[in-house]
């Protein structure tokens, strides 16, 4: 479970969060919307410490996170797919897969097979340089390479990001199957795309200048009026 309570963080003098309250349990789907420069980002790097706390607490099962080096924290079950991707251009797939594994070898052959079933297209591309896929595809690496590291929690920062709207669909489609196949696993998805997110979540956030403006089942989220208000009449897109 991963609980912030109350947190108010940003850079230096600048205060981007202000006493956000999120919640997440095992197994959960759970989004966080909102426009750009809603703190969604600053949000995840406040939890792996890359941006500065002020206020409130962070903890991820009995793990505070506050002062916790992010490889600690990675070794605990919460894996980041960072926007952008953060893949290694010039490395494989199956090299960027490798990345964060820390499995025996016979669970290491289970969780690359796993990857495989949920992302046939990286099987085809094992020895393909990473560079040169297609930005569907490096989305799909990104967070394939996550699922390796084996976590109890992934954070998604806007996998969305750069992508047309078929291979959204299909991204999101992945994340359903992920959820299907590993239900004890919790997911956070940050997202600016409303209608995509909100069908595969069970409920969700949105934020509004580093606040939280509005929370709710994925139902009550898709009352268009609220919606409207927190995304500031920014809701016509996706």
């Amino acid at each position: 479970m991963l609980e912030i309570e109350g947190l108010s963080a940003g850079y230096g003098q600048v205060r981007i969060l202000h006493e956000v309250s999120v919640r997440i349990d095992a197994g959960e789907i759970v989004a966080i919307l909102g426009s750009n420069g809603a703190g969604k980002t600053t949000l995840f790097r406040a939890l792996f410490g890359f941006a500065d706390v002020t206020a409130g607490s962070l903890r991820f099962g009995e793990l505070d996170l506050r002062g916790t080096p992010a490889f600690e924290i990675a070794k605990a079950g919460l894996v980041h797919v960072p926007e952008g991707r953060g893949l290694f251009p010039g490395m494989t797939v199956l090299e960027n897969l490798m990345v964060p594994v820390q499995a025996d070898r016979g669970r290491l052959q289970d969780r690359r097979d796993m990857v495989f079933e949920i992302f046939p297209r990286l099987k085809d591309r094992l020895g393909q340089a990473a560079g040169t896929m297609s930005g569907g595809e490096q989305q799909m690496l990104a967070i394939g390479r996550g699922l390796m590291a084996q976590p109890r929690m992934l954070l998604l920062d806007e996998p969305s990001t750069g992508l047309a709207p078929k291979l959204v669909d299909e991204v999101f489609e992945r994340l359903a199957l992920i959820h299907e196949r590993e239900p004890g696993m919790g997911i956070l998805v940050v997202e600016q795309s409303v209608a995509d997110t909100i069908a595969i979540c069970s409920r969700g956030y949105v934020m509004e200048r580093g606040c939280v403006v509005l929370d709710g089942t994925s139902a009550e989220l898709q009352n268009a009026s609220a919606l409207e208000e927190a995304f500031l009449g920014t809701t016509g897109h996706r």
